[in-house]
């Protein structure tokens, strides 16, 4: 598969490139700054240097083209506002679906968080990612035309992964390696049966590619 992915300099990303890259599949990510290039290529990614804060619809859905998978994976990380939180973690996750659909990208799989709620209460910079991030995953739900998954991770770690996890629709509150989830989004990809579904992860005790196979079954 060919499989762009936004972000794609991200911690969680970069994890994944490497996993899609090492099984085969063909990988482009986008990125803010042609610094971060290198990287990407170490992963076995192919950088597109594409600011989707600025960029058109038209810009996107041209790197999306012919194209068999999109992952969302971006985020206005740490340190930001509450207004990038929108304009990147809402905003660039709509835009990245509106390109896809022009492009005619089907598979669409977004890396959300655990709690996001478009109308979560509250005045904290977290509060509103949690809300942005709710309200770019009910757009995407809207969606007729995409094969939308859902992830929402819980808490991210930097341990090393154990390829364990609880995958399901309500999994509770816990931690996860962004290795275990970059894993579980390989399979996702993989496993176009998930299409429909949003699903919360932490670590637990089920591999990851039987955990996917059982929320794929239901």
């Amino acid at each position: 598969m060919r499989i762009v992915i936004a972000g794609g300099h991200g911690q969680i990303a970069l994890r994944l490139e490497r996993l899609l890259s090492s099984g085969g599949h063909e990988v482009a990510g986008l990125i803010r700054r042609p610094e971060q290039a290198a990287d990407l290529r170490d992963a076995g990614a192919e950088p597109v240097v594409l600011d989707l804060e600025s960029a058109s619809v038209e810009e996107v859905a041209a790197v999306l083209e012919g194209a068999d998978a999109a992952v969302f994976a971006a985020g206005a990380g740490p340190g930001s506002g509450a207004d990038r939180k929108d304009t990147v973690d809402r905003g660039a996750a709509v835009l990245f679906a509106d390109a896809a659909e022009r492009a005619g990208v089907r598979r669409y799989v977004v890396v959300s968080s655990m709690g996001a709620d478009a109308r979560r209460p509250g005045d904290e910079i977290f509060d509103a990612y949690l809300r942005a991030k709710g309200a770019a995953d009910d757009d995407i739900r809207s969606r007729p035309n995409l094969e939308w998954t859902i992830l929402r991770p819980g808490s991210l770690t930097n341990d090393a992964g154990t390829g364990l996890v609880r995958l399901g629709a309500h999994t509770g509150g816990g931690p996860v390696p962004r290795d275990d989830v970059a894993a579980v989004l390989a399979e996702l990809l993989d496993t176009p049966a998930t299409a429909g579904l949003t699903l919360e992860l932490i670590s637990g005790s089920i591999p990851v590619s039987v955990a996917v196979k059982d929320v794929a079954g239901n």
